[in-house]
């Protein structure tokens, strides 16, 4: 193939001069700069139409490589700044003398202690240690820093991610060498990232020697211990200890209760809770939110799901109010014990009940509808809380939204979109171009450029992210001029391309076969200093067995090794499905063992193209070969795998190994689509077994799967 310099002559004039302008953007104009506010909307871009060469033989696609341009030393450095005195503090602390050495520090000046610097420095330590050295030594500082909740915080996550720190002779010794103390708040922390890392007995036992350490014991460490714990999975070494606290004179409190419930609400024991509450009671503490949440999320654990809604009449009469865990945990554990429509109607009801809206309930419910593909439901539940006011935050707008385009009719979803916006609500971008690309999939053109010019009004289309995404947004669409022309808008608002950019114009090109263009593109990626990578590869390998050049395609193949870039299992089953597409599968095998032997790890869609040649040219028994050779990767099969078969089968008259094989699939961990199901009753249909396929349409209409009508049934 040629090389690069060949392309350049062959370039057509829109894309040429879309090379020239964004190549200008380097060398900056500041007597114009670019004014963002007078971006042409979207919808007003003319396209234009540029007639291409043909893609001719081996001329296509030598990628010649270029030299990568580096970052001098400087920009290396304003590139990569460290924070402040991270790595300085980090080397005194994994000294012996740490203690000595932060002293000096402090009184020279050179450490300054609040809380944000000190949370910064435990963050960014390597090891659990050094953060854990800081600690003492700042607590010893100012005992203030020791009872900071967000630096206490801090280091309990640190300790956890990092730990375990145990409690050894020699950390002892080295303590007391720096002239601090384990206090009880240090142990505090520390048995909490015990339970958290489910160290148990460790956590037991080192509260049974609190003593050596010149402890007491107190409520508090109680309380630390049996929430350890707890967390840990031990909930009977926990009343163990509870049990053990009027013989240590320490008296339980409503944090210790509190602990206990949680631990029996999360394995569903709700009666021994109930118990727990109620003595509690009779002590003077009264049940709090906290005690109530947890109550809610008992009860769902162990599917009482009537009870649990009692729970928060109960915390209306004592004049508790809910907050957002609460509401969450009964939302979440409603959708977790019943069928999701069961508990739409309850939750449903519950909101309608609530004098003022709960808003953490909406949120949730539309969450776990969502999550389940319940896009009626969920525009049924904006217009019914509609009325309340409701307005979700853009995080669940943006979830409920892509349900709704997915599985409603567009004109609602627009309709439910546009009656938010009325009412002032900022939808993001996502929620917005969810919208457009499901406009435009189905023609609609005209709406999807309002939309889209709605984002440019509100400010959303701001950078190079947003136009890469618009612009893959047309290409999905086969809208490729007007992802030229919106390529061609960055550079009106001085907005670079990345790699990104152009490889995603290359597959939009590669797709409609119009290879021209994708070279041409191909050409701007490099002058703008850019090295083709994995995608840039496969979208013209993909593009070139589209137009059957399957030669120049493995030349392009062939030529990623000289980029010093690896194919991909994606690139390789590009290759094979094309040459079990033009017949050759002696080659796609060969392909596949070059795969496997290159250490690229094949996946299901690899084997399945070879699987449908065999099964097209009615070779079952070798397809069968393929399918236990994928099946030895522990590879599951797919629909795809299982209706090749089935097919194949029919067609050969082997009604009842293909009816077998259909069966057995759900129990393989593959329920049939409505693709397999189609297949298999046309099948069953054309061989006049017309019982047979009355019995898989009303099995399958049952699970909520599309049966196309078939006249004769």
């Amino acid at each position: 193939m040629r090389r690069l310099s060949s392309l350049a002559s062959r370039a057509s004039p829109a894309i040429r001069n879309l090379s020239e302008e964004v190549s200008n953007q380097s060398k900056p104009n500041r007597k114009n700069p670019p004014n963002s506010k007078s971006v042409t909307p979207f919808d007003q871009i003319h396209t234009t139409n540029n007639s291409v060469a043909p893609f001719r033989g081996k001329s296509s696609l030598r990628l010649s490589p270029v030299p990568s341009t580096t970052l001098s030393v400087d920009n290396k450095r304003k590139n990569h700044l460290e924070p402040a005195d991270h790595h300085y503090i980090s080397q005194i602390l994994s000294r012996k003398d740490w203690s000595l050495l932060l002293n000096h520090e402090f009184k020279a000046k050179r450490i300054s202690l609040d809380t944000r610097s000190i949370v910064s420095i435990l963050q960014n330590q390597e090891n659990p240690l050094p953060p854990l050295r800081f600690y003492i030594w700042v607590s010893n500082i100012d005992p203030i820093f020791s009872e900071d909740q967000s630096i206490r915080v801090v280091l309990a996550n640190t300790l956890y991610r990092k730990g375990p720190v145990l409690l050894s002779a020699e950390l002892i010794q080295d303590i007391r060498n720096s002239g601090c103390k384990v206090t009880q708040d240090l142990l505090c922390v520390l048995i909490g990232s015990w339970g958290r890392l489910g160290l148990a007995k460790y956590c037991a036992e080192v509260f049974g020697q609190i003593s050596y350490l010149g402890l007491n014991p107190s409520t508090r460490l109680y309380n630390a211990v049996i929430d350890a714990l707890v967390k840990s999975n031990s909930i009977d070494l926990a009343y163990l200890k509870f049990q053990q606290m009027p013989s240590d004179n320490c008296t339980p409190d409503r944090y210790t209760y509190n602990i206990l419930i949680h631990g029996v609400c999360k394995v569903g024991v709700v009666d021994e809770a109930m118990r727990l509450v109620k003595q509690m009671e009779s002590l003077g503490y009264v049940p709090n939110v906290f005690t109530y949440t947890m109550l809610v999320d008992g009860f769902c654990n162990s599917k009482k799901v009537d009870k649990a809604f009692k729970v928060f009449e109960k915390m209306k009469e004592r004049n508790v109010h809910p907050n957002e865990a609460t509401y969450r945990s009964l939302v979440n554990g409603v959708f977790r014990c019943v069928s999701p429509h069961k508990a739409f109607q309850l939750l449903s009801r519950f909101v309608e009940r609530e004098p003022i809206l709960p808003k953490a309930a909406c949120d949730s419910i539309l969450q776990c509808l969502c999550s389940n593909s319940l896009p009626k439901e969920v525009a049924e539940f904006f217009r019914t809380t509609k009325e309340k006011g409701y307005l979700p935050n853009s995080s669940t707008f943006n979830i409920s939204m892509t349900c709704l385009i997915k599985g409603l009719d567009l004109d609602e979803a627009c309709d439910i979109l546009d009656s938010f916006t009325e009412r002032g609500l900022k939808l993001d971008f996502n929620a917005y171009i969810a919208l457009v690309e499901g406009l435009y999939k189905v023609g609609r053109v005209a709406e999807g450029n309002w939309y889209l010019d709605q984002m440019v009004r509100d400010g959303l289309v701001a950078n190079v992210f947003s136009y890469n995404i618009i612009i893959d947004c047309f290409c999905k669409a086969k809208m490729m001029d007007r992802a030229l022309e919106s390529f061609g808008q960055m550079r009106q608002r001085g907005i670079f391309p990345n790699l990104v950019t152009f490889n995603t114009l290359i597959c939009g090109y590669c797709k409609g076969g119009e290879m021209r263009k994708a070279r041409e593109l191909l050409e701007m990626l490099f002058k703008h200093g850019f090295k083709p990578d994995i995608f840039t590869f496969s979208s013209l390998i993909d593009g070139l067995c589209r137009v059957n050049q399957i030669v120049d395609a493995f030349d392009c193949f062939s030529e990623m090794e000289d980029w010093g870039v690896s194919p991909n299992a994606i690139t390789f089953n590009i290759l094979i499905r094309s040459l079990c597409i033009i017949g050759d599968v002696a080659k796609a095998r060969k392909l596949l063992k070059k795969m496997q032997a290159d250490g690229t790890s094949p996946d299901v869609v690899s084997f399945n193209a070879l699987i449908q040649s065999f099964c097209k040219m009615n070779k079952v028994e070798k397809a069968l070969k393929v399918l236990v050779t994928m099946l030895t990767l522990d590879l599951i099969p797919d629909n795809f795998t299982y209706t090749a078969f089935i097919k194949a089968l029919c067609e050969l008259g082997r009604f009842d190994e293909a009816k077998n094989l259909f069966f057995s699939m759900e129990a393989n961990g593959c329920v049939p689509d409505a693709y397999t199901c189609n297949t298999f009753i046309d099948a069953l249909v054309q061989s006049a077994r017309f019982e047979e396929a009355w019995d898989v349409v009303r099995k399958y209409e049952k699970k909520g799967i599309s049966i196309k009508s078939i006249p004769i049934l």
